[in-house]
């Protein structure tokens, strides 16, 4: 597996991380506010935007640039 692929699916499964975290902090808000992680959790989601947005855009412009 190249860089550039590693590079994909690393960001694929933080992405899925992020998602799933947020995911548990609205779902079970009380168990999320007394471990205190409530507002990590709104972190995690916007978070999870701007690497989709990065993923996006790295796939579009600079994979092609990279040759492995």
């Amino acid at each position: 597996m190249s860089l550039k692929h590693f590079h994909i699916v690393f960001l694929f499964f933080a992405i899925l991380g992020d998602l799933g975290f947020w995911l548990w902090t609205r779902m079970l808000p009380e168990q999320a506010a007394s471990l205190g992680v409530t507002r990590l959790g709104a972190f995690a989601g916007w978070l999870s935007l701007v690497m989709t947005a990065y993923g996006i855009w790295y796939v579009v412009k600079k994979s092609r640039t990279i040759i492995v």
